[in-house]
């Protein structure tokens, strides 16, 4: 069945209301909901719920009925969302990534796990993450240094895509995981990664834009945050995610380009946290921060 996205455009202050009453009248529900900038010095962007075909009759009207109040005038607009099948086009030449003890391996490449390694089985597919890509593996390489050194009672992957670091944290940790996307096609692969590697409890895949769901406030504050997302949202998201930060938490952020680290870092010493370390992997780093003494 296909995935339907129904979004208006305005300026990022618009958006940004829109955004909080999308919160309000889905916030509950499991809908994936959004704001993308098109064009920065515009001003454009957009506000966005994800929703499967069968339940466009019923979120569009209630999406009109919530701006028809303060955005009289905004036009819902909507697009199909290509259902695409990646597998097959991306499984030949995929090899064994090696992260600390971690090894990150297609189903194809069974046969390539040793005795002590910690093995995540990862088909590359729909959701961003097989553990190929610098920022994944950057990750995976300071989880483990973390929960080696401090005390980790929780932890938040916030932007989960394929559910790869969730379940890296949960195969070392016996600890509540709360793993969030937006794009619940994501959180669904998530969920049968979780599944494929013999992980069928403690970790909750939420569909979630932002730190707009009541899961974390369910399950925070989190000793370990991790988000592989990009520089731009993180940067914007630094003071709601510190606020989900337990006292001498750590947070493990990736999806940044090496020049952009400086903007990164800035915005979360700003927010009260050291700077721990940087791990460089293919022109992308991976930043850890802490709160409290590292």
């Amino acid at each position: 069945m296909a995935e339907i996205r129904l979004y208006v455009t305005s300026t990022e202050k618009n958006v940004n209301r829109i955004l909080d009453l999308m919160s309000f009248a889905f916030g509950e529900e499991d809908f994936a909901i959004a704001t993308t900038e098109v064009d920065e010095k515009a001003d454009i962007w957009e506000a966005s719920i994800y929703l499967m075909a069968d339940q466009e009759d019923e979120v569009t009207p209630r999406f009109e009925d919530l701006l028809a109040e303060e955005f009289p005038d905004a036009a819902i607009e909507r697009e199909v969302i290509p259902d695409i099948d990646w597998i097959a086009k991306s499984l030949e030449g995929l090899k064994p990534v090696r992260a600390g003890r971690f090894l990150v391996h297609g189903s194809h490449d069974r046969d390539k796990v040793q005795v002590h390694d910690v093995a995540i089985e990862i088909d590359a597919g729909q959701a961003f993450g097989t553990g190929h890509h610098g920022t994944t593996a950057g990750c995976l390489e300071v989880i483990e240094k973390v929960v080696r050194s401090r005390k980790v009672r929780n932890a938040l992957d916030l932007g989960t895509g394929s559910g790869v670091l969730a379940i890296a944290v949960r195969k070392l940790l016996p600890v509540p995981v709360l793993a969030t996307d937006i794009d619940p096609i994501a959180v669904r692969v998530a969920k049968d990664n979780a599944r494929r590697n013999q992980i069928v409890d403690g970790i909750d895949f939420r569909t979630a834009p932002g730190f707009h769901s009541t899961a974390f406030r369910e399950y925070g504050p989190f000793d370990l945050v991790i988000a592989n997302i990009l520089a731009r949202p993180l940067i914007k998201m630094a003071p709601q995610l510190v606020t989900h930060l337990a006292p001498n938490g750590s947070v493990v952020l990736s999806g940044i380009l090496a020049e952009q680290r400086w903007k990164v870092i800035a915005a979360y010493s700003a927010e009260g946290l050291s700077h721990a370390k940087t791990i460089w992997r293919n022109g992308w780093v991976t930043i850890h921060f802490t709160q409290g003494k590292g």
